[in-house]
C-alpha cells in the first residue's frame, strides 16, 4: 500500500492540487487524503473513493491499491469544476478568483435527470454566509447552471453579481410577470421586491447542493 500512497502524492503534485481540494472532490474531511498519505490512515482506499480518483487523474484503479477487477458495469462519470469561490449567503464575496482547484465526478445518467446543460456549463462553488438558512448553510457546495440565467428567468435559487460581488438568492416573479423579487431565506437580512428583470445579473441556477455533515 506504499506504492499507493507514493503514487497519489505524485499525481496530485503534478496536477497542481493540494490535500484538501482532493479530500472534498471525494466528499471527506478537509485531512482525509493527507492522514492516508502520511499517517496510513485509512491503511487503504475506500472502493468508490479509489475509483473516483482514478478517474479524475486518468489513471488505472491499481495504480492506486485496487485488486484485479472483476468485468462488470461501466459508470461513466462527468466532471464539474469546482471553483475557488465563494457566492455569499450573507453580504457578497468578492467575485475575483474564478480558478478551478478541483472536480467532482458525477454518474452521467444521475446528471442528465438534474439537467439537459452540457458540463462545460456547469460549476460548484461554495456558499459563504447564514441569509440563505435553513435551505443553505455556510459551507454548503452548490452547483450553478450558468446556461440557465436571464432569459429562461423562474422561480427558484440562483448565483447572482452584485458591483463584482457573488451572492446566492431566492428569485420570485412577480404577479404581472414583468418584476422580480430576489429574497433572503433568513428574515434576519434584506431582501429586494419590485426589481425590474434586467436590472438584475444572473450567473446561473442552482440545481443542486452538497453538505458535510457535522
Amino acid at each position: 500500500m506504499e506504492d499507493a500512497r507514493k503514487a497519489l502524492d505524485e499525481l496530485i503534485q503534478q496536477r497542481g492540487c493540494n490535500y484538501s481540494s482532493i479530500s472534498r472532490l471525494l466528499g471527506r474531511n478537509a485531512a482525509y487524503i493527507q492522514q492516508y498519505i502520511r499517517r496510513g490512515s485509512p491503511r487503504q482506499l475506500d472502493e468508490q473513493d479509489r475509483s473516483v480518483l482514478a478517474r479524475f487523474f486518468g489513471v488505472d484503479e491499481k495504480i492506486l491499491g485496487a485488486p484485479e477487477r472483476r468485468s462488470g458495469p461501466v459508470v461513466e462519470l462527468v466532471h464539474v469544476p469546482v471553483l475557488d469561490v465563494e457566492a455569499s449567503a450573507g453580504h457578497g464575496a468578492l467575485a475575483e478568483m474564478e480558478s478551478k482547484c478541483a472536480q467532482f465526478g458525477f454518474d452521467e445518467k444521475w446528471l442528465r435527470r438534474l439537467t439537459a446543460s452540457k458540463a462545460t456549463s456547469l460549476s460548484i462553488i461554495a456558499v459563504h454566509g447564514d441569509s440563505m438558512e435553513p435551505t443553505l448553510h455556510d459551507g454548503d457546495e452548490v452547483m450553478v447552471d450558468l446556461n440557465d440565467g436571464q432569459s429562461r428567468l423562474r422561480d427558484g435559487i440562483y448565483v447572482l453579481r452584485m458591483d463584482d460581488m457573488l451572492s446566492v438568492k431566492r428569485v420570485a416573479i412577480e404577479p404581472q410577470g414583468k418584476r422580480v423579487s430576489v429574497l433572503s431565506d433568513n428574515p434576519a437580512y434584506p431582501s429586494w421586491r419590485g426589481l425590474e428583470k434586467r436590472t438584475i445579473n444572473i450567473v446561473g441556477r442552482v440545481l443542486w447542493f452538497g453538505r458535510a455533515l457535522r
